[in-house]
């Protein structure tokens, strides 16, 4: 497993996998780890509490990786030996039809990963004003149709609320050619879906708060699956930030907290064939200086 190769796991070392999900990754920690070691995961998800792992190395914490150092702190942990991060939606969200993640099922708007939130589908495919609707679907969909879309839902939504994933399809049917629509519809679900769960947001300030977290050496090693996510983890890595050029020195140096371990990673064919959700991923590996 390439992401936790990545890790250069040290057998007493402390670890955390932020996005615990399914458990596959915390599993493989887990297996390298001494009895010393320690491994403290995230999900934000209630639904991931059912594959928590019976170990005493092992600690899930029930919360959005974006309050990563409170939560570590709260458990007395300061610094880490590596930091691994699977962005995006996990294989039980999308398999589970009532969440609304998946194109394939009909199911209410939901696609929150978290019960706690607030916001879920509906309310943006409904209350959001055209303005604000267009720009969640360009920017987060990269869907160069995103006024179209968003005046026929608007338009749609004064005769009746849209309150299923099949009616959504169905108000955005002309826009949905057979060859392409699968892609669309998940262009459209991506945006919807990073919305609701704030996911930019949420890297963002993730992502700020590793250099603080990583003991020297310590590594980061973080998968994405749209260009979104990996521009701002690549960014970050190479600049320290997400926008502007890295600090300097004195001397002209560039001034960054980590380093880059290696170059993208990407599946192999093979991988694509046993996982096709793996087909977009990119991992990228840093250090902290």
């Amino acid at each position: 497993m390439e992401s936790v190769d990545g890790l250069s796991i040290k057998e007493h070392g402390v670890y955390v996998d932020v996005t615990f999900g399914g458990g596959g990754h915390s599993k493989e920690i887990l297996k390298r780890l001494g009895d010393k070691g320690r491994l403290i995961a995230f999900d934000q998800d209630e639904d991931a509490l059912g594959n928590e792992l019976k170990d005493d190395r092992f600690t899930l914490i029930n919360e959005n990786f974006r309050y990563i150092r409170q939560f570590l702190k709260f458990y007395g942990i300061r610094k880490v030996d590596g930091i691994l991060a699977d962005f995006g939606v996990s294989s039980h969200q999308f398999d589970k039809a009532e969440r609304g993640f998946s194109t394939r099922f009909d199911a209410d708007l939901d696609m929150r990963m978290s019960q706690k939130n607030t916001i879920s589908g509906f309310e943006v495919i409904n209350k959001y004003d055209f303005e604000t609707l267009r720009d969640v679907l360009f920017k987060y969909g990269d869907l160069r149709n995103a006024n179209a879309l968003a005046k026929s839902i608007v338009s749609a939504r004064e005769e009746a609320v849209i309150k299923t994933t099949a009616q959504l399809k169905s108000v955005l049917q002309r826009f949905l050619p057979k060859p392409k629509e699968h892609k669309i519809l998940a262009q459209i679900y991506q945006a919807v879906r990073i919305e609701v769960n704030q996911e930019i947001v949420a890297l963002e300030e993730f992502l700020q708060q590793t250099p603080e977290l990583l003991h020297k050496g310590g590594r980061l090693s973080a998968i994405s699956y749209h260009s979104l996510e990996d521009r701002l983890v690549k960014r970050f890595i190479r600049e320290g930030k997400f926008e502007g050029e890295a600090e300097k020195d004195f001397y002209g140096n560039v001034d960054v907290p980590l380093k880059k371990v290696g170059g993208l990673i990407t599946p192999s064919s093979e991988e694509i064939k046993i996982n096709n959700r793996a087909r977009s991923a990119k991992l990228r590996i840093a250090e902290r200086l």
